[in-house]
């Protein structure tokens, strides 16, 4: 016996045995057929109109409409009134069937969007440069997978920004401010500086250069995809310079060029984010720091679509709660 709120037919059988011809619905247009089959079959086991509408907090005449809409609809009586009782007519009967079984699919679709919207599950993919994905994003992993335990992470590391579509990714940090492509949606996540760093090592043989037009003496290490690599553009106050720059190592990769510098190849010039902890450490020596070059915004883009998926939202919140938690923009902005 079907009994409100137990879905007891599942999808699957729904192919079985389709419903007569006379019960197929037709294309209507802002009619709520939840609410429709929801009267229904309150009358049908409640036994009055009354008691229906009051079940679902509509008046009498607004579930009476609602009844008279379900049966102009369908073309076929399905409920019989007199003047003592209501009752169904033998189609009312078949229908009614018909009825809860789809009820009940309704209401354990919308069950089960919402367990999956508190717990989110399936492979989420994300796209980062290496340097951010080792550094940021896979200490946190623990974390984030505590609070999702059915959720598993796919990282694809790529310096180049992968197209979000074709390769499946569901969210990208990337440092640039804005999309060329109007089908993706950014949120911010911070700001960092960039600057240049070298081991004491180096700076111990080299010599510090004090300013700009000094770097044409050192070894550079330089990152071949940042805007305009061959060119530094530095303010100081009111001061402008750029120069011209040439690396003794070049590489796609920031983490090539850590570790270069760590072991006294050189200047390099990388983000906040890359080199915060080894500048506290004391295994790199900010270069110039009161200098400026253009600092880079960081963004989490995500393919605009009207209703996030749940697993995208979830790792959305996480990072920008994980970026004020750690204050990372106050540490990433200021001076070393």
């Amino acid at each position: 016996m079907y009994r409100t709120g137990e879905p007891h037919f599942r999808i699957s059988q729904l192919g079985r045995k389709p419903p007569s011809p006379e019960f197929t619905f037709p294309k209507v247009g802002k009619m709520d057929r939840f609410t429709e089959l929801s009267l229904f079959i309150q009358v049908a086991e409640r036994g009055g109109l009354g008691k229906a509408a009051e079940a679902l907090g509509l008046s009498n005449p607004a579930a009476s409409r609602t009844l008279a809409s379900l049966e102009n609809r369908v073309k076929v009586r399905l409920v019989e009134r007199n003047t003592r009782r209501l009752y169904l007519t033998r189609e009312g009967q078949e229908f009614l069937e018909r009825a809860r079984h789809i009820l009940s699919e309704l209401e354990d679709a919308e069950s089960a969007l919402q367990s999956a919207t508190l717990n989110p599950s399936g492979v989420l993919r994300v796209s980062a440069s290496l340097s951010f994905a080792m550094q940021i994003i896979a200490p946190r992993l623990p974390r984030f997978q505590q609070l999702y335990p059915q959720l598993r992470v796919h990282i694809e590391t790529a310096n180049r920004y992968l197209d979000m579509i074709d390769n499946g990714i569901d969210v990208a940090i990337r440092t640039r401010e804005l999309e060329p492509d109007s089908t993706i949606t950014i949120r911010r996540l911070g700001t960092t500086r960039r600057f240049l760093a070298a081991s004491p090592a180096y700076l111990a043989n080299r010599g510090v250069p004090q300013h700009p037009n000094e770097l044409s003496r050192h070894a550079l290490l330089l990152y071949v995809y940042a805007k305009n690599p061959n060119e530094l553009s530095f303010t100081r106050g009111a001061q402008q310079e750029s120069v011209a720059v040439h690396g003794l190592l070049e590489s796609n990769d920031g983490q090539v060029l850590r570790a270069a510098a760590l072991n006294g190849h050189g200047i390099l010039v990388q983000p906040s984010y890359i080199l915060y902890d080894d500048v506290v450490a004391g295994r790199l020596v900010p270069v110039m720091d009161e200098w400026e070059l253009p600092q880079l915004t960081i963004n989490i883009a995500y393919p605009n679509r009207k209703h996030l998926s749940a697993k995208v939202r979830a790792f959305i919140n996480f990072m920008v709660d994980e970026f004020a938690d750690h204050e990372y923009e106050r540490k990433w902005t200021g001076r070393m």
